[in-house]
């Protein structure tokens, strides 16, 4: 099994509790450091500047960055745990709250992943976002609620939604069309594809269901 780096944001939490496995690695980002009781969990390293938490951290492992800096605390917590040879990531508490454009940076974070061969999941209450380059990625029957498709490509081909409401074989979306938007599970095993393309992907789930689809997923 692939081992996971769970990175912990300031935001929500309240109705996901992680646990985490034997080789897995804990990051609070930050802020999320204050957030990490929200998780049941205790945290490996803690990363960041520190301006959004308001003091340096004790009794832990503890990398701090300057505040003028390029990359935001969840991509240089990213970025430490891909150096050490993880793969696939879970970011919690690192989208909503106050601050979209956080969110949009942590979902060019998975871009960021995808270009380099790795898996990357934003979580949210009751949502995920992941993104998959020529690649493709499979939910179970158990999945229900919506589910979008989205292209951050100029243009993505090949793209296959099966098992879903709407179903779309060999089809094209483009980055200046949303006509992925809004389909839906139907309680059958579904799965999304791309042949050439990156694409951003939205669904509602839980937690527990989202860890399943997690270490069900294979790194290409």
């Amino acid at each position: 099994m692939e081992k996971i780096c769970y990175i912990i944001g300031p935001c929500g939490g309240r109705n996901i509790k992680v646990s985490a496995c034997e080789g897995d690695l804990v990051i609070a980002a930050d802020g999320g450091y204050g957030a990490l009781s929200n998780y049941g969990i205790s945290a490996d390293i803690v990363i960041g500047d520190f301006d959004s938490l308001g003091y340096i951290p004790s009794g832990c492992k503890v990398i701090r960055h300057p505040e003028r800096k390029d990359d935001t605390d969840s991509l240089l917590a990213i970025k430490y745990a891909w150096d050490l040879g993880y793969r696939i990531f879970v970011l919690l508490g690192c989208c909503g709250g106050q601050r979209p454009d956080h969110t949009v940076a942590n979902i060019s974070s998975l871009v960021w992943l995808s270009e380099r061969d790795s898996i990357g999941y934003l979580v949210g209450e009751e949502y995920a976002y992941t993104v998959i380059k020529n690649g493709s990625i499979r939910f179970s029957k158990e999945n229900t609620g919506d589910i979008s498709v989205f292209s951050i490509s100029k243009i993505s081909r090949g793209v296959f939604e099966n098992g879903l409401s709407y179903t779309l074989l060999d089809g094209e979306l483009s980055f200046d069309y949303p006509m992925g938007v809004s389909n839906s599970f139907i309680s059958n095993d579904a799965e999304v594809s791309v042949k050439e393309g990156t694409l951003l992907i939205y669904w509602q789930t839980d937690f527990n269901l989202l860890m399943k689809t997690v270490r069900s997923r294979e790194i290409s």
